[in-house]
C-alpha cells in the first residue's frame, strides 16, 4: 500500500519523502499543511467560500444553459443530420469556452509549450497588437489523433484549450475516449453523449464493436456549417484524444501498473503508468486513410514532489478555491506520420507504444531535474522574438473577453422567440 503523509497526500509505494526507495523511519519528520508544494493557501476561508459559490454558479449555470441549448437543437436530427452535427459542434465550442474562461478566472497559471523538430512551423505565439502576451496558435490540421500521458484529472482541459487555439479552431470537434461510468454523471453525462464522446467499458470484447461504430461515424462525410474549412461535402473535422494509460496517475493505479509490470516482465515506468496499445492501434487502423498524423503530448505540472501524485496535490479545492494551481503546466509536442506506425502488428505496435512511453518518461525525468523539457528551437515560433527561443510561455485565455457570452445566446434567443410567439398567440386568439 502507498503511505500517506500528514497532509493526506499519498506517497508513491516504497518511496521515501526524500525520493529514495527506503522505508521511512517512524521518527522521520512529517509534513505540515504549510509544507504543501504550493505553499500556504492564497485565500482564507471566507474568500474560499465566495470562490466556491462563484465557481458553482458559473460552471453549473453555464452547463445548464449549454445542455438546454443541446436539447433545443436535438430535433434537428430528424430533419437534417448535417445541421444537427453542426449545431452540436457549436454547443461543444461553448463548453470549450466554459472550461477556458473557468481556468483563466479561477486557476490562472503559466502554460509552457515546447516541441521537437517534427513540430517545425506548427506552434507559434502570435504577436499581440494591443500589448501584453500574445495568443498561442497551433496548426495541427482538422483531422488528427492526439495521445498523451495522464497525470491529473484536468489534463483534458488544457488539451481542449489547445484545440481552441488551432489555426482553424477545433474546440467544437474534440472527441475524447472515456470510461463508461462517466456516461451517467448527472447533467455532464448526457451532454457528453450529445457530443459524441466514446465511452469504453474496458472489456475489449465489448468495446471493439462500439469503438468501430463511433470511428466509422467520425469517418463519415457531411456538409453545411462547421463541416470544415474547405466547404462542400467532406469528412468532418475531428481531434480524437486518447489516453493510452487508461487512467490518471495515482497510488492505486501505480500499484496496479507495478503488478502488471511484475507479471509481464515489462519494466515499469518511473513517472507514468504502463500504456496499452490495443485501443490506439485500433483507432489508427480505422482512421489511417483519413488522418495523416498522430500528435503526442507529454504533460508535466510544476510543483509535484518526487514522492507525490499530482491528483492529490492539485485538487479542485486547492486549484480553484485556495488559489494553489500548478506554478506552470508544461506541454511538449511531437508528431508521427501514421503510415510509419506498425498498427497492424500487435507485438510491434505494443513495442512502439512502450518505446514512446519510455521516451516520455525520460522527458519527464529531465523536467523533474531541470524544470524544463528538452526542446528544439525549431519546435516553436515566437513572432517578433528570438529565433533561438525554445519555449513559449503563455496562458489559458479566450481571444476576446466577451466571447463566453455566446454560450447563453441559444437559450436566451429561444426564450425571447417563445415569448413573442405567446404574445402573438394571445393577440390572435385571446378574448
Amino acid at each position: 500500500m502507498a503511505s500517506i503523509n500528514t497532509e493526506g497526500v499519498r506517497l508513491r509505494p516504497g518511496v521515501h519523502q526524500n525520493g529514495s526507495a527506503k522505508t521511512p523511519s517512524p521518527l522521520a519528520p512529517t509534513r505540515s499543511n504549510s509544507d504543501h508544494p504550493m505553499g500556504a493557501p492564497k485565500h482564507g476561508p471566507a474568500m474560499q467560500a465566495l470562490r466556491i459559490v462563484g465557481f458553482g454558479i458559473y460552471f453549473f449555470g453555464s452547463s445548464i444553459f449549454i445542455h438546454f441549448a443541446q436539447l433545443i437543437g436535438a430535433p434537428l436530427y430528424f430533419f437534417s443530420k448535417d445541421w444537427f452535427y453542426a449545431y452540436m459542434a457549436l454547443t461543444k465550442q461553448y463548453f470549450g469556452l466554459l472550461v477556458t474562461t473557468m481556468t483563466q478566472w479561477w486557476s490562472p497559471t503559466v502554460v509552457r509549450i515546447s516541441g521537437d523538430k517534427s513540430m517545425k512551423g506548427l506552434i507559434k505565439l502570435k504577436k499581440s497588437e494591443a500589448g501584453g502576451s500574445g495568443m498561442l496558435e497551433v496548426d495541427f490540421g482538422e483531422r488528427v489523433v492526439l495521445m498523451t500521458n495522464h497525470q491529473i484529472y484536468t489534463d483534458w482541459l488544457y488539451l481542449w484549450w489547445t484545440a481552441y487555439t488551432n489555426a482553424v479552431p477545433m474546440h467544437g470537434h474534440l472527441y475524447i475516449i472515456l470510461k463508461e461510468s462517466l456516461k451517467w454523471v448527472p447533467l455532464i453525462g448526457p451532454a457528453m453523449q450529445f457530443y459524441g464522446f466514446i465511452f469504453m467499458a474496458r472489456k475489449w470484447s465489448k468495446d471493439q464493436q462500439r469503438l468501430r461504430y463511433r470511428l466509422q461515424k467520425l469517418n463519415s462525410r457531411h456538409s453545411g456549417p462547421l463541416s470544415g474549412s474547405q466547404g462542400g461535402e467532406q469528412l468532418d473535422p475531428m481531434w480524437l484524444l486518447i489516453f493510452p494509460e487508461g487512467t490518471n496517475l495515482s497510488a492505486n493505479t501505480c500499484e496496479s501498473s507495478a503488478k502488471f509490470s511484475a507479471k509481464s516482465g515489462i519494466p515499469d515506468m518511473k513517472h507514468q503508468l504502463l500504456p496499452r496499445s490495443t485501443g490506439l492501434a485500433f483507432c489508427l487502423e480505422e482512421l489511417k486513410d483519413t488522418v495523416p498524423y498522430l500528435y503526442d503530448c507529454t504533460i508535466a505540472y510544476e510543483g509535484i514532489p518526487p514522492d507525490g501524485y499530482g491528483g492529490d496535490i492539485f485538487t479542485l479545492r486547492s486549484v480553484y478555491f485556495q488559489g494553489r494551481p500548478p506554478k506552470s503546466v508544461n506541454m511538449h509536442w511531437r508528431r508521427f506520420a501514421i503510415k510509419d506506425i506498425p498498427y497492424t502488428d500487435h507485438e510491434k505496435m505494443n513495442e512502439w507504444t512502450l518505446q514512446r512511453w519510455r521516451e516520455k518518461d525520460e522527458l519527464i525525468e529531465q523536467y523533474v531535474k531541470t524544470g524544463r523539457f528538452p526542446a528544439d528551437a525549431e519546435g516553436v515560433v515566437v513572432e517578433g522574438g528570438d529565433k533561438e527561443q525554445r519555449y513559449i510561455d503563455t496562458e489559458v485565455k479566450p481571444r476576446s473577453p466577451f466571447e463566453f457570452l455566446a454560450m447563453f445566446m441559444p437559450v436566451v434567443t429561444a426564450l425571447v422567440v417563445g415569448r413573442v410567439l405567446m404574445q402573438l398567440f394571445d393577440r390572435v386568439f385571446g378574448k
